[in-house]
């Protein structure tokens, strides 16, 4: 057995994993998308008891070509056309190989300087899209799921003046959002401590786009209620169909409310990187807080999301803690940025350096290509729809998202959506594509979300083909 730390081993596995991630992406158009196997008969393939002895590095990677491979859903693959998981680039791989080699934590300037320095850099190029000042700050995150959290309480620090963060809530607040909004902004309501019963869900106009009407009725009836008016989070990219609130008028409201204005654009971030429909996210510079996730239309690998604030002093006010085990003596004249004391996580992995090392190989000018062809393929299949008899696009696609539905004449809505079922079942059985169905105002879509380097648009003239045939036949079937 080889010495546990040899670097021969190690340089050798390395160059046949990087020759496997090279092959694996020049070919990956060839393996069928999805394994078709089932939950029990993958948890039997790992069922092993605790590994106790070392056994040959080659042997594992063996294991893991034979085993893991097979079984993954290849977002790489051009057909993958589902949920908001894009094809990562190439140099973001590289990127989180060498963070893992590196073992970073810019959680603290000690324990990280460089990587402190480059995620600090990455989050000015991200405020500078978004159109924020020089006073404005954040920090990369797991995701979508926990920025949403953290510009949810720095919304209800602010409008407590920060009295949430010492005496709990003494008062009953209400938080709005669209019926589009993503489901991790139920989740931040209920962990900042509003409750989930304090979101009003509202409902959106023809576009999918919240009602100021419907805003200004919610909060009318919770001031008459006694229910102050905290947050409001506008969408800067539904999930379903990319859509973009009135920013500008949630801007209004929420300065005459007294309420903090938070964005989720997760999703529809990307935007700012596109060449031809600059002016879909206008007014994003006006939100005090905005989710932004460069794994998503950033092509960056998981995981990395983030938080930008107009005013970075909000984070220290939030989250601005130092216990004495944590704080650095050497740092006599306080030039140690610690993102701890700006944010949640303590421990955190080097995820800006995948990001930065993205923007620096491609530029925001390469990659504003790679969204707006995602855009003209979503138009593309929109397009198509509208020309079909059996198809309806339920909006023009703002962004890359497009949902579709297949209109059978008198069809009750129950079974309507077990067609839409069965028949993203029978796509992805093809191994061809893979899609998601999803429900707008009760009725049952196919959704469809082009955020992929490798689609091309004759993959979307193929998906509606594959589509008609599967739903004839799930229509003519008993």
């Amino acid at each position: 057995m080889k010495p546990r730390l040899d670097p021969q081993e190690f340089r050798g596995a390395g160059h046949r994993l990087v020759d496997f991630v090279a092959d694996y992406l020049e070919t990956v158009e060839e393996r069928p998308i999805f394994p078709k196997i089932t939950p029990a008969e993958l948890e039997r393939l790992f069922d092993e008891p605790l590994p106790r002895g070392p056994a040959e590095l080659e042997l594992v990677l063996d294991e893991l070509e034979h085993k893991l491979l097979p079984n993954c859903a290849h977002v790489n693959h051009p057909g993958y056309l589902g949920y908001i998981t894009p094809s990562p680039n190439p140099v973001g791989i590289l990127g989180d190989l060498l963070a893992s080699a590196l073992n970073q934590n810019p959680g603290a300037w000690n324990i990280g300087p460089g990587a402190t320095a480059i995620e600090r850099r990455t989050v000015r190029w991200l405020a500078d899209l978004a159109g924020f000042g020089a006073g404005a700050g954040g920090n990369l995150t797991s995701g979508g799921t926990l920025a949403n959290f953290i510009g949810m309480k720095l919304g209800r620090d602010w409008v407590t003046r920060d009295a949430a963060q010492h005496d709990g809530l003494r008062e009953r607040w209400a938080v709005y959002a669209s019926e589009e909004r993503h489901v991790s902004i139920d989740k931040a309501v209920d962990a900042v401590g509003f409750g989930r019963g304090a979101l009003r869900a509202l409902p959106t106009d023809e576009r999918f786009r919240l009602r100021l009407d419907a805003l200004e009725e919610a909060i009318e009836r919770d001031e008459r209620a006694g229910v102050r008016p905290a947050c409001i989070v506008g969408m800067g990219g539904t999930t379903n169909t990319g859509s973009v609130d009135d920013l500008f008028a949630l801007r209004e409201i929420a300065d005459r409310e007294r309420m903090w204005l938070h964005v989720d654009a997760a999703y529809g971030g990307g935007m700012l990187l596109s060449h031809e429909h600059r002016g879909v996210l206008a007014g994003l510079e006006l939100a005090d807080s905005v989710t932004i996730d460069p794994h998503k239309w950033f092509y960056a690998p998981l995981d990395a999301g983030a938080i930008l604030v107009r005013d970075a002093t909000r984070l220290l006010r939030s989250f601005g803690m130092k216990p004495p085990y944590l704080t650095d003596r050497a740092d006599e004249g306080g030039e140690r940025y610690d993102f701890f004391v700006h944010g949640f996580e303590q421990s955190r992995r080097f995820r800006a350096l995948k990001v930065w090392m993205s923007f620096k190989r491609y530029g925001t000018n390469e990659i504003g290509r790679w969204v707006d062809g995602n855009v003209a393929q979503a138009r593309h299949l929109h397009r198509s729809c509208e020309r079909d008899p059996e198809f309806r696009s339920a909006a023009e696609p703002v962004m890359s998202a497009v949902c579709l539905r297949y209109e059978v004449p008198g069809l009750p809505e129950e079974r309507s959506a077990a067609l839409h079922a069965r028949v993203a079942r029978a796509v992805e059985a093809t191994g061809r594509f893979w899609i998601s169905t999803t429900a707008l105002k009760g009725r049952t879509h196919f959704r469809i979300n082009p955020v992929n380097l490798r689609t091309r648009t004759e993959h979307m003239d193929q998906l509606l083909e594959l589509l008609r045939t599967e739903c004839r036949a799930a229509r003519a079937a008993p």
